[in-house]
């Protein structure tokens, strides 16, 4: 019987109209938004939220830092 490994998730995202919530489930997540979001952050029901201008460049950054997003 074969196994599979199933790909740790380290954000999930959520499109909420015109936010998009960023559900951080790592610790590596929750440093990389420490060390690369400046400015204001917002969370609602711990996740944090994102106007959607710039959600797309927010999971791609994470992306290519090697983050696993959803």
């Amino acid at each position: 019987m074969a196994t599979t490994t199933e790909t740790q998730v380290d954000v999930q995202v959520t499109g909420e109209g015109t936010i998009f919530l960023f559900d951080l489930r790592t610790e590596k997540a929750r440093e990389w938004v420490a060390e690369n979001v400046g400015g204001e952050t917002n969370y609602f029901a711990g996740s944090l939220a994102v106007e959607h201008r710039y959600a797309r460049d927010l999971a791609n950054g994470m992306i290519g830092d090697g983050l696993v997003v959803r």
